[in-house]
């Protein structure tokens, strides 16, 4: 499977992920929860060229892909990843809640989603 198709995994099952959540499945959510944690396992496994290719998600039209996707990176393009948050972190809802106390755990040090390993 190429980086491409890994991206758009995530992208699709973080996407479904929220859809199911609003319509009260769950248990539905936590399938695609575990489908998008394994297309993200495997993006990791590349190093940085897999982080890079998540980076294209930063500017996907959804925010909830967008915010998912700039809560793994916050190590690694931290700027670009903070901004994303904020933004996000700016309006109402689940998604927003999610953004602030991803920001939240980055601040006080205790957000650990991409330790670097070096």
């Amino acid at each position: 499977m190429t980086l491409t198709e890994l991206v758009e995994q995530f992208a699709q099952h973080v996407a479904a992920q929220t859809d199911a959540i609003w319509k009260g499945d769950a248990k539905l959510g936590n399938k695609h929860a575990k489908q998008y944690l394994t297309a993200l396992d495997k993006l990791l496994s590349y190093g940085n060229s897999g982080r890079d290719a998540l980076a294209s998600l930063l500017t996907h039209p959804r925010m909830d892909v967008r915010v998912k996707a700039a809560a793994y990176l916050l190590r690694y393009r931290t700027t670009e990843a903070k901004r994303v948050l904020e933004d996000a972190a700016k309006r109402e809802g689940m998604i927003p809640f999610i953004a602030s106390q991803v920001l939240k755990n980055w601040e006080d040090g205790t957000w650990a989603l991409d330790p670097d390993e070096s």
